[in-house]
């Protein structure tokens, strides 16, 4: 075979491999955005920078998926008895500029660690119901 035929079959074969890899991705994000209990959410763990994703409310835990990945399973997940939510405040200037407009900035503490999610204010509202409804620690049986 000849240098150029070569050249156009690799060419063609990566090309294929990034419209399956885009299609999939693609995908992923409806089947994550039409299940119950999704929300827009950025998050930013101590020390890092803000990266946008889907949180997911499940009966035990909230998961937390990169917007862009190719991965099926969740990037952090965090159990609902662990968590504490801490306030809700405006962004700052600094995190304006990288969190989506109109969001309010939620800090919660997850076994010591702080994490601040950046969602709309219903989806704040949601949240906030859904960590406050759990059963209390030592009472119920899930825990």
């Amino acid at each position: 075979m000849d240098a150029p035929v070569i050249s156009f079959i690799v060419i063609a074969v990566l090309l294929g491999l990034l419209i399956i890899a885009l299609g999939f991705s693609g995908v992923r994000r409806i089947r994550l955005r039409r299940a119950l209990g999704t929300v827009d959410a950025s998050i930013c763990l101590t020390g890092n920078s803000w990266q946008m994703g889907v949180c997911r409310y499940q009966d035990k835990d909230l998961e937390w998926f990169r917007l862009i990945s190719l991965s099926v399973g969740p990037k952090h997940t965090f159990k609902r008895s662990s968590l504490e939510l801490l306030g809700r405040r405006a962004p700052s200037e600094v995190e304006a500029v990288r969190v989506q407009p109109d969001v309010v900035i939620v800090e919660l503490q997850y076994e010591g660690r702080d994490i601040r999610l950046a969602m709309n204010f219903d989806a704040y509202t949601g949240l906030s119901s859904w960590i406050e409804a759990g059963p209390v620690i030592g009472v119920g049986t899930w825990r």
